[in-house]
């Protein structure tokens, strides 16, 4: 259904730009629905209608800039970074209020994989007279909704990893010390990565060592100031396809009303041998804690989780003293979630490697030399062959504080 030949005007592509920029805006809030943005713009050329879908429940992008265009939105050009929704879901179809509206053409950047959808929010509009474009910025489209689409495709979430090593591979010295590797603006990037997830994953060697909260530390508003196109994109030529658009005419001020608070992401912990308690400090912070556990463990519980704790009971794997990964991300993607962060040692990130269960590698390196003794890495099987090497490629190489931020994909 993407219309790659044709011919999009200027004004076309600064107005997709404007609603890729507004879907940037709920990028730390949406899960598990993606992100979206809208511009309308009436026959005459001018944006009477700006809107972006900020929480799951709450009213889409496509309804928020018809709020604000009213009248102004018959006869106008609707522009939406995902194929309008055709199905009742928490609120009702944004087709249908396109139609309502009287819209007279809409500019999809991309279809919605989301098998509800999938074409039909397309059909509807196109069966109802409207002219309906698709293929505008839909590489941008959906490097903004990488999760989204993973969950809607494969049924699991698009996996990150996070590390920080020396220019030498390493992770913490022989006595075990590792804080801090990475200057502190690398480590306040970091929230980002947290704040963008719909859960985090580590282990419970992790939780036992550092009792850390895991939790997303600075404030919406910051977040949001700072989330502009080019972070959300983390990829530099899409980026700049988008920016050397004409800059619009718009309104000071967004009519939509911002969010107030950040989302927590539910933290999920691998505890093989259900060691977690709840006197570490991951329970002060309010949102969802699932343990992942084997079966055999159920049986020797004697105390219960606090209120926001809960156990993932899973399956073991070949070895029949660690759960089976590839079984814990299934379950994961069962339960709404788009995009999985991970912090862990260099056992849990090895493991998820050799199951094939990264997609994205985030590679903090600092310019300093730990020595043969330090830690590595990522703890990976022998190899003997070439062809057994994980084959990888750059997609973003940028400097953060005093330290290289590599955004590495797995090439499958």
């Amino acid at each position: 259904m993407t219309e790659v030949g044709r011919d999009f005007t200027q004004f076309d592509k600064s107005c997709m730009a404007e609603a890729l920029r507004l879907a940037a805006m709920g990028l730390f809030t949406t899960s598990p629905n993606p992100n979206v943005g809208c511009v309308i713009a009436s026959a005459n050329g001018a944006v009477v209608g700006r809107g972006y879908h900020a929480k799951a429940g709450t009213e889409h992008a496509e309804v928020h800039a018809l709020r604000e265009a009213g009248e102004q939105a018959a006869g106008a050009t609707a522009y939406v970074t995902l194929e309008p929704c055709s199905h009742f879901g928490r609120t009702p179809p944004c087709a249908d209020a396109l139609i309502e509206a009287g819209i007279a053409r809409v500019v999809v950047a991309m279809q919605d994989p989301y098998h509800k959808v999938a074409g039909r929010g397309i059909e509807k509009l196109r069966a109802a007279g409207i002219e309906v474009a698709v293929g505008l910025f839909a590489a941008q489209a959906a490097a903004l909704n990488k999760g989204f689409i993973c969950r809607a495709t494969t049924g699991r979430p698009y996996v990150r990893v996070k590390l920080a090593q020396s220019l030498d591979g390493r992770t913490a010295l022989s006595n075990g010390q590792s804080k801090w590797i990475t200057s502190t603006e690398a480590r306040h990037d970091v929230q980002f990565g947290r704040a963008q997830c719909s859960a985090l994953l580590t282990g419970a060697g992790t939780v036992m060592a550092d009792d850390p909260l895991l939790n997303v530390r600075l404030a919406l508003d910051e977040y949001q100031s700072q989330a502009h196109l080019r972070r959300a994109l983390a990829n530099e030529a899409l980026y700049q396809e988008v920016a050397a658009t004409e800059p619009l005419s718009l309104p000071s001020t967004l009519a939509q009303t911002a969010l107030s608070e950040v989302r927590q992401p539910a933290r999920v912990v691998v505890d093989n041998r259900c060691e977690i308690h709840d006197l570490l400090q991951l329970w002060q912070v309010d949102a969802p804690i699932w343990l992942a556990s084997p079966h055999h463990c159920e049986d020797g519980l004697n105390s219960e989780l606090p209120a926001h704790g809960e156990y993932l009971w899973v399956e073991t794997g070949a070895d029949d003293s660690r759960i089976d990964l590839p079984q814990l991300i299934e379950l994961l993607g069962q339960r709404d979630v788009n995009d999985l962060w991970v912090e862990a040692g260099a056992s849990l990130a090895g493991a998820l490697l050799s199951h094939d269960l990264i997609d994205e590698l985030i590679v903090y390196t600092a310019p300093r030399l730990m020595g043969p003794d330090a830690t590595g890495l990522i703890d990976m099987p022998m190899l003997s062959a070439m062809d057994q090497v994980p084959q990888f490629e750059f997609s973003e190489v940028e400097r953060v504080g005093t330290d290289l931020k590599l955004t590495v994909r797995i090439t499958r």
